[in-house]
């Protein structure tokens, strides 16, 4: 039976390590400080801004909210962008996704400073992570790191799969893993014989919203098992893109869903906006 990867746990030890750095900056005479933009009302969206808030005033970071209505137009938010880039209290901005369909996300994600781009998504942070240089990493990917890590698991030298390849979790995890020392693997829908691909895996990160899609003859014994998915299923219930119950018993290491890399992006934005903060303050 595996090990239950622990994310609460590990995220709140993160957050604790980022609040007794933020104290101590804060003796300085330096308050990190992150902006969060919501533009409409996307009930879940309105869940993320609230639990950023909350881990703001947990680890002793300053919030800033701006709740902008539907109607605002594409100008409209560029120019509080342009502000909040301008504004050297301000260390990171966070613009919520998705935004209502009149506004360009790319043009709002590439208007963020890239020393405030807190999620790590702007090309310029993109190129520094491909080269191994990036201080401001995509979140939820770091947190894979970190939960491999901090579970004991040394990845140098492991074959990693990599199952997706999106922009926001495959491509940045498997470069991640691989300035991690890992042989890393990544695929997708195209892939030949996923599941033989899948069974040579030591660490394996399953990224493409597809409930319970990898099962217990997809992966080898002694896999450790990152469940990035997080699907609802007709009885309301979370599941994860792994068959946990079934994989579980073949696994060394594995998170469950929900409990497992989902708060570990939340502590990622702490850590990477008091990143930002000691960047902007020449500490970085």
């Amino acid at each position: 039976m595996a090990t239950l990867i622990d994310g609460k746990k590990i995220s709140t030890d993160i957050k604790d390590e980022v609040k007794i750095e933020a104290a101590a900056l804060k003796e300085k005479g330096i308050e990190p400080c992150l902006a969060v933009i919501l533009v409409g009302e996307n009930p879940a969206s309105q869940v993320y801004v609230r639990n950023k808030k909350r881990a703001c005033e947990y680890c002793g970071i300053k919030s800033l909210s701006y709740e902008l209505p539907d109607t605002t137009s594409e100008d409209e938010l560029l120019s509080l962008i342009d502000k909040l880039n301008a504004d050297p209290s301000c260390h990171g901005i966070l613009v919520q996704l998705p935004l209502p369909k009149h506004i360009d996300e790319d043009k709002v994600l590439l208007k963020i400073d890239p020393k405030k781009d807190v999620d790590g998504f702007h090309p310029y942070n993109v190129g520094l992570l491909s080269i191994g240089k990036a201080k401001l990493k995509a979140c939820t990917p770091a947190g894979c790191i970190e939960l491999i890590k901090r579970s004991g698991v040394d990845i140098t030298g492991k074959k990693c799969v990599v199952v997706g390849r999106s922009n926001i979790v495959g491509k940045p995890v498997g470069m991640l893993l691989l300035a991690e020392n890992g042989t890393v693997i990544t695929t997708h829908s195209k892939t030949k014989d996923l599941p033989a691909v899948c069974r040579e895996a030591d660490i394996l990160v399953a990224a493409i919203g597809k409930p319970k899609f990898i099962t217990a003859d997809m992966v080898s014994d002694g896999v450790t098992v990152i469940d990035v998915g997080i699907n609802r299923m007709d009885d309301g219930k979370l599941c994860g893109d792994v068959d946990f119950e079934n994989v579980e018993k073949k696994a060394a290491f594995i998170t469950p869903v929900p409990g497992g890399v989902g708060p570990m992006t939340i502590a990622m934005l702490m850590k990477n906006c008091l990143t930002a903060c000691r960047m902007q303050n020449n500490l970085e």
